[in-house]
């Protein structure tokens, strides 16, 4: 039995939720799938999965084995980059995950330039507004907007960007602008639960932060939706800066209560910690981090 290859095909099997969609993944017969699991609860004399026909679940002892073959095959992966070269010269393949608005305007530019210069290496890029795990998700480096909690994590900070209420003018002259955010409640607004919550809007006046309640007319769950619906006029919006720079740029909405706005969330790349970094990595972060400096550093209206 090659036992990374059982391992493997472990992860693959519960990361798909079952063994046939996992052998169709792998393109691999499911009888061989199911021969390699039954092969390694036998080499460990422990019972890894509860299969059903609708249902696949880990035991006890399948849930901690599970985390540590990540860490095992992370360290073969590592271990073998190290070998072809990785460690000496910008070569190989550079998994980025980033925010799906901000990384097609902002980073991908960069990320096409990085390749032209780089042409060894070559990128695989995943935009998702959910946090990607680095092990998990075999991601070298994420871009995050917001606050990072404590970790080991390491942090390029590259600038911030600012949470800003905006209308179109054609709204703001039938219904007036709101001079303050309590004004809001009586407005119609149109919340992305990605920035504020559907019921409150929260706002900063001078060292307090306050609370507004708002009443929602629509509820969206992507940012594009959002400024879409407020540039047809339904109402008040509240989204990400960089998120509404062509609509603002083109006059189709515009910004309101930017005395009032909340402190803007920071943006980094960040990758974990480790010994020595592959070059790849390092040639990334220096190329990219000074073009996305530079434009999270433009002006927004």
């Amino acid at each position: 039995m090659d036992r990374l290859e059982a391992m493997s095909t472990l992860l693959d099997v519960v990361d798909a939720g079952s063994l046939s969609a996992a052998a169709r993944k792998l393109r691999t017969p499911l009888a061989t799938i199911s021969r390699r699991l039954s092969d390694l609860e036998k080499h460990l004399g422990a019972r890894l999965l509860l299969r059903s026909n609708r249902r696949l679940e880990l035991t006890d002892a399948g849930r901690s084995y599970i985390a540590a073959c990540r860490e095992i095959l992370s360290s073969v992966d590592q271990a073998e980059r190290a070998a072809s070269g990785e460690y000496l010269a910008p070569r190989g393949e550079i998994a980025i995950s980033a925010p799906i608005v901000f990384g097609r305007m902002h980073l991908l530019p960069a990320l096409v330039e990085f390749l032209a210069a780089f042409p060894e290496i070559n990128a695989r890029l995943t935009l998702n507004d959910r946090f990607a795990h680095f092990i998990d998700d075999q991601i070298d480096v994420a871009l995050r907007i917001g606050d990072l909690p404590d970790s080991t994590l390491k942090i390029t900070r590259l600038g911030s960007v600012r949470r800003v209420v905006c209308a179109s003018p054609t709204y703001l002259e039938n219904k007036g602008e709101p001079r303050t955010p309590r004004d809001l409640q009586a407005h119609a607004c149109i919340t992305f639960e990605g920035v504020s919550g559907a019921t409150e809007w929260s706002f900063r006046s001078g060292k307090q932060t306050i609370a507004v309640p708002v009443r929602s007319r629509l509820v969206v769950n992507t940012a594009e939706a959002a400024i879409d619906a407020a540039l047809a006029g339904l109402g008040v919006t509240r989204v990400l800066s960089y998120q509404v720079e062509d609509a603002l740029r083109r006059g189709g909405l515009r910004t309101i209560l930017t005395a009032f706005e909340p402190a803007p969330l920071p943006v980094s790349l960040i990758y974990p910690a480790q010994g020595a970094m592959p070059q790849k990595l390092r040639a990334f972060l220096d190329f990219a981090a000074d073009r996305l400096r530079h434009r999270l550093a433009q002006p927004t209206a």
